[in-house]
């Protein structure tokens, strides 16, 4: 009996003696375990850090082309010395020849600003009124012709100075998306892309460029007259006691905008009859611009996507100039109205099976180019997998917040 005590006190020691020694085993493994975490982490921080500054370099460095478009594109250039390639043009008219003196100013160009409307002879009085005010602020125009008519401007004073785009019956999103590549466009530090009826008595660009700089706006565009023709959002209209209204206020409608509204068209919106983009806005903007859909339906609810940063904060509507809009539609074959026709014409008119309404199909296409664009858009979500909404994680930012005070209080 006492020799079994004994043994039961012998196995109940060696046990505790085991169980000690593998804890204090366990026990001088751990710094070592830490020392080996910190190191890996380490080397996976840097790594990351490292892909990551590669690609913030190849965004910089190649903001238009893909790394596989931008490696094609350099073995196409192999056969030049690097030194002679020249990747950017302007809208600039060079003389024939120059003094000595003029040579020397070639390429100062600097401060320079585009003005690009498209335009039709019916509209020339506005168009040279419009062009007035522009030239002398160092602004380069661009002028699209989609009538076809370019001989009925030679009688301005300024137009040599202006450069005339011909193509019949096309629209301004066509034409920007053809001429106006970022490459082309990049001395120009505001572009103002413009319908040819809006009125300039109230506004002046140098002083509107001025807001637009201090206000730190990306995309912008000047407020509309109330008294202007075809107003189709409210936060466009002009606020008469603000210099710049980034957002607006209106229970009224479809859409009810408040402070909680946190997108278009309650806030970060412009439209598209005046819409003015900095060089950085214009290089995303064109890319938005789908080539086959040339009204451009749908563009202004995701202009913000190109603001820079926050929408709210980088696109605005300049009160202090502003502009009318006249809403007069001279883009396929309408405007001032016709010398009244016969009842007899009339009614073979009617009956023609060629006879439509111009307008009428105008409107059907840019109703089928909205719905395309919008599934272009959802599709392309949907397929990028590295591509985060920036403003969703706004809004959960900015509701948490919300909630927060409401807790709080």
């Amino acid at each position: 009996m006492k020799s079994s005590f004994k043994s039961w006190r012998w196995l109940i020691r060696k046990r505790n003696a085991l169980a000690d020694g593998g804890c204090g085993f366990r026990m001088r493994q751990l710094p070592f375990m830490g020392v080996v975490c910190t190191v890996t982490l380490f080397i996976v921080y840097r790594i990351t850090n490292y892909q990551y500054q590669q690609t913030e370099m190849d965004g910089i460095l190649q903001p238009f082309d893909s790394i596989k478009e931008s490696h094609l594109r350099s073995r196409n250039l192999d056969g030049l010395p690097r030194g002679i390639i020249q990747a950017r043009s302007d809208l600039e008219l060079r003389p024939l020849w120059a003094t000595s003196s003029s040579r020397s100013k070639v390429n100062g160009y600097c401060n320079r600003n585009l003005l690009a409307m498209p335009v039709g002879i019916k509209q020339k009085r506005n168009v040279n009124a419009i062009v007035q005010k522009f030239l002398p602020e160092n602004f380069t125009i661009i002028l699209f012709h989609y009538d076809g008519n370019v001989d009925g401007w030679w009688d301005l004073d300024w137009n040599n100075k202006a450069i005339h785009i011909v193509a019949q019956n096309q629209t301004k999103w066509w034409f920007a998306k053809r001429f106006l590549h970022p490459d082309v466009v990049s001395i120009y530090d505001y572009i103002f892309l413009w319908d040819e009826d809006l009125g300039v008595e109230h506004f002046n660009p140098r002083r509107y460029l001025d807001i637009v700089k201090k206000e730190g706006l990306e995309i912008s565009q000047p407020a509309l007259d109330p008294n202007s023709t075809d107003i189709h959002h409210r936060i466009t209209i002009r606020a008469r006691a603000k210099k710049v209204h980034r957002r607006v206020y209106d229970l009224r409608g479809s859409v009810k905008c408040s402070d909680s509204s946190e997108g278009p068209p309650c806030t970060g919106f412009v439209e598209g009859m005046a819409p003015v983009f900095s060089r950085s806005a214009w290089h995303c903007t064109w890319h938005l611009i789908q080539n086959d859909l040339v009204h451009g339906w749908g563009m202004d609810m995701k202009l913000g996507y190109c603001a820079q940063g926050d929408r709210t904060s980088n696109v605005g509507v300049v009160d202090r100039e502003y502009i009318l809009h006249k809403g007069i539609q001279t883009l396929g074959g309408s405007g001032p109205p016709a010398k009244k026709a016969s009842n007899y014409d009339e009614l073979t008119k009617k009956h023609s099976p060629t006879a439509f309404d111009v307008r009428t199909e105008i409107r059907r296409q840019s109703t089928w180019e909205l719905q395309i664009f919008k599934e272009r858009w959802n599709q392309a979500v949907e397929e990028d997998k590295n591509w985060v909404d920036p403003f969703k994680q706004d809004q959960r930012r900015r509701r948490r917040k919300r909630q927060n005070r409401i807790f709080n209080f």
